[in-house]
C-alpha cells in the first residue's frame, strides 16, 4: 500500500498476547483518535507480536519484515506496554528489538520520530517504572517521547469491548495522539 502524502501514517505497537488486553485495546483508542485527526493508522498489536519470533533468532519471518516495513513508513509512533513486574514486557520489547533493522537506513531507528507511550498495570506502581523503561528505549533509539505518556491503572476493568469507561483516560488517549500527530507534521515541514 503505497503511502498517502496527505496524511501521517502512525504505527501503533503494543499489546500483549490478549487481543482484548486493556493495553491493546488503550491503543486501539489512541489509534482510532489519530485515525479522526487525518492520520493513516495501522494496529501491530497481539497476533501480530505473538506471530514474532525472538530477533535474530530464525531471521525475519514475513511478521518481521512486516513490522520492519511499517517503521520504516511511520511519521510517528503510538507504543503500548503492560506493566510487567515493573517493566515492558519481553512481547513488545522483542518488538522495539525488530527496529535494529533499520540501523543502515538513512533514517537510523526512529530518528527524529515521535513517539507516544501507554503503560497498563494492575496497580500504579508499574505504570511510572514502565513508562520510565519506554522512554528510555525511545531515547536509545534516537526517537522524541510525546511530552505526555499515558499510565493507566486497569485493575478495574475499565476497559470493555474497545470503550474506556474513564473519561479521563480517554482525554489522555486523545492527547497522546494529538502529540503524536502535532510531532509527524512539524518532521514532515522539516523533510
Amino acid at each position: 500500500m503505497a503511502k498517502n502524502e496527505d496524511r501521517p501514517f502512525i504505527l501503533g505497537l503494543g499489546g500483549t498476547t490478549n487481543p482484548h488486553s486493556s493495553t491493546e485495546q488503550a491503543l486501539a483508542i489512541a489509534l482510532k483518535a489519530a485515525s479522526d485527526a487525518g492520520a493513516e493508522t495501522e494496529l501491530f498489536g497481539s497476533a501480530r507480536l505473538c506471530g514474532l519470533p525472538h530477533y535474530l533468532s530464525a531471521g525475519l519471518n514475513d511478521t518481521g519484515k512486516s513490522l520492519v516495513k511499517a517503521v520504516r513508513r511511520a511519521d510517528g509512533i503510538i507504543l503500548a506496554s503492560p506493566g510487567y513486574h515493573g517493566t515492558i514486557s519481553g512481547l513488545v520489547k522483542n518488538a522495539v528489538d525488530y527496529i535494529e533493522e533499520t540501523a543502515s537506513d538513512d533514517r537510523v531507528y526512529l530518528d527524529g520520530l515521535p513517539v507516544g507511550l501507554i503503560a497498563t498495570a494492575y496497580g500504579w506502581q508499574a505504570t511510572g517504572s514502565t513508562l520510565a523503561a519506554m522512554r528510555s528505549i525511545v531515547h536509545a533509539l534516537r526517537g522524541w517521547p510525546t511530552p505526555l505518556g499515558v499510565g493507566i491503572n486497569a485493575s478495574g476493568g475499565i476497559f470493555q469491548d474497545g470503550v474506556c469507561a474513564d473519561e479521563s483516560v480517554n482525554q489522555q488517549l486523545r492527547l497522546v495522539a494529538q502529540q503524536v500527530m502535532r510531532g509527524s507534521h512539524r518532521r514532515e515541514q522539516h523533510s
